[in-house]
């Protein structure tokens, strides 16, 4: 069996939520709404069953540590997802958060909230920073992947109200999509 395609978005509460699944329903993927929470509460081998149990590719899953400093629990269920032999994780959505203790990661690119995709780290407010840094609560296993391909956005469903589900979460789509783009399958 081919193993399963798979998007990770590093949060999850409630608008998130309503995003990332308006989102995935734009590019025509499934979504397992089960994995959203703030902080995640299923484990990395309860979404990876799910993940597979998925109606087709790709299969979008939250995760969220809830602003837990180290690895917590949206973390620890990424890397079981990220070291599972059954997915192939197409690429992560960094959402960005106003951490203060900021040891960011690298971005391949990321979205502004006008839509814009800029080759730097953005806020939470999805406006550009000027660094390639991204901080976000759930981000920091991603130092050890350097192989990931990393898109970077402020925080789904806001923005200044420009990723509303009411006007279809673009930039969440956005990023998604670029996701899709750089793994030749849009």
């Amino acid at each position: 069996m081919d193993k399963r395609k798979v998007i990770l978005v590093t949060d999850g509460d409630m608008v998130a939520k309503n995003a990332v699944e308006t989102a995935t329903t734009n590019i025509g993927g499934r979504c397992i709404s089960a994995s959203a929470g703030n902080p995640t509460i299923l484990t990395g081998q309860e979404l990876v069953a799910k993940i597979k149990e998925a109606a087709h590719d790709p299969v979008v899953v939250m995760v969220d540590d809830r602003g837990t400093k180290g690895e917590g629990p949206g973390e620890a269920a990424m890397a079981a997802i990220l070291d599972s032999r059954e997915v192939d994780v197409l690429g992560i959505v960094a959402v960005s958060s106003n951490g203060k203790d900021c040891n960011g990661i690298d971005v391949n690119c990321s979205i502004t909230k006008d839509g814009d995709v800029v080759h730097n780290a953005v806020n939470k407010n999805g406006e550009d920073t000027r660094s390639d840094d991204i901080c976000g609560d759930t981000l920091s296993i991603l130092r050890s992947r350097s192989s990931m391909f990393i898109v970077g956005m402020g925080d789904p469903g806001k923005m200044d109200y420009k990723d509303e589900v009411a006007r279809g979460a673009p930039v969440t789509t956005k990023a998604l999509e670029i996701i899709m783009e750089h793994n030749g399958l849009m």
